[in-house]
């Protein structure tokens, strides 16, 4: 089994107030942002991190990160300065490609004039923008924190500040939302000429708010029309559709992102973060406390491991993969899963049969369809129960 690249992902779990729709880890600020104690946490993560796979004999110090990415919660709480500490303590522990990407999630309500040039001078490279939509009320109830305009003033400093670099996040098949409103927000997004844009379905995910009380959202026939138009759009903007939810102008895909979708490595530090390393052993997982005040406690102490079962490598693998357009090719579920292909011809041949993959010269890709019922797909190759036996 061959090492993938390498990236690092890096978990804030506050908000200024948690959204009706959200299951991430994430938190509502009820106090004093905590933030040189949560930085020192995450530089002891990852310091013990680092320690324990050089003392297991799988090192990662000769390996390069090819990508950062500090998600959350909101990640623009923290100040310039404590994001600059934890880059260049990264830095000093870990070899950095000469390209890399480094990505700050930032939520427009929690941007200060000036602060992207700031985050830009600390290391920063790329930001993703939760806009989710140009409408006032739908923000509102969507629980956000800003509005259309601060949206747009955040944009002008991403300019300002040379981060052209940036993703804006949309959601569509909004509360009551219309094909025309849906439009809309594309179109406004794409005035503000962003690199790239995520654009996803809300779906009612159990645990939160709107799974208990669902608002009522338009019906399955306008929820078609609205991706396929909004794809077009975007598509006659000059926006590749590579991945289910992202578009993106040439050369700008997230490559953070894609690393995982490719199946490739990352180590994850912070509360509830994962993380997954190609090893002698095999692969394996990692997670860390999901809770804030569990994981300040115990962040000097090394990450929950689990080594994920052979069996279970094809579907973990395609679950990625199989979320690109471009696919994967034969020899890459080779070196990323130490199988052969022929672990999976089967399945393979009865999704391309139903239409839902096509191959050419050893690369498997999902067609239209087979990216639109993208999880009944991927039940075909879900792990045997007698063979975890």
């Amino acid at each position: 089994m061959i090492a993938p690249p390498l990236a690092l992902y890096i978990h804030f779990p506050w908000c200024v107030a948690k959204c009706p729709y959200c299951d991430f880890n994430s938190h509502a600020l009820r106090e004093e942002l905590p933030e040189a104690r949560y930085v020192a946490a995450l530089l002891q993560d990852l310091r013990a991190q680092l320690d324990t796979h050089a003392r297991t004999g799988d090192s990662l110090a000769g390996r390069q990160l090819t990508s950062i990415f500090m998600g959350g919660g909101t990640p623009s709480l923290f100040s310039p300065q404590a994001i600059g500490r934890i880059l260049e303590q990264a830095r000093s522990q870990m070899r950095f490609a000469a390209d890399i990407e480094i990505t700050l999630e930032a939520n427009p309500g929690t941007i200060e004039r000036g602060r992207f040039a700031e985050y830009r001078a600390a290391g920063v490279t790329r930001v993703s923008l939760g806009a989710q939509s140009f409408d006032a009320a739908q923000l509102l109830a969507l629980g956000r924190i800003h509005s259309p305009l601060e949206t747009q003033r955040a944009v002008a400093e991403l300019h300002a500040a040379g981060l052209g670099n940036f993703n804006l996040d949309l959601m569509y098949a909004l509360p009551q939302q219309s094909l025309e409103a849906a439009l809309y927000d594309v179109e406004t997004a794409i005035a503000l000429n962003p690199a790239h844009l995520s654009h996803y379905h809300l779906t009612m995910e159990p645990g939160t708010v709107f799974a208990a009380a669902p608002p009522v959202q338009p019906a399955d026939d306008v929820v078609e029309q609205m991706l396929d138009q909004c794809t077009q759009t975007l598509a006659d903007a000059g926006f590749d559709q590579y991945e289910v939810s992202a578009y993106a102008r040439a050369g700008r895909q997230c490559a953070h992102n894609l690393n995982y979708w490719n199946f490739g490595d990352y180590l994850g530090i912070g509360a509830g973060a994962h993380g997954k390393v190609t090893n002698t052993a095999g692969i394996e997982r990692t997670t860390r406390p999901r809770e804030p005040r569990r994981y300040l406690a115990a962040a000097g102490e090394d990450a929950t491991r689990r080594k994920v079962p052979e069996a279970d490598l094809p579907f973990e693998f395609l679950m990625n993969s199989l979320r690109l357009r471009i696919g994967f090719t034969e020899s890459q579920f080779a070196a990323r899963t130490g199988l052969a292909i022929e672990t999976i011809s089967p399945q393979l041949a009865a999704a391309e049969a139903r239409g839902w993959l096509r191959s050419s010269a050893q690369r498997w890709q999902p067609t239209d369809l087979g990216l639109r019922f993208l999880n009944d797909l991927l039940l075909d190759f879900l792990p045997d129960p007698k063979s975890a036996r």
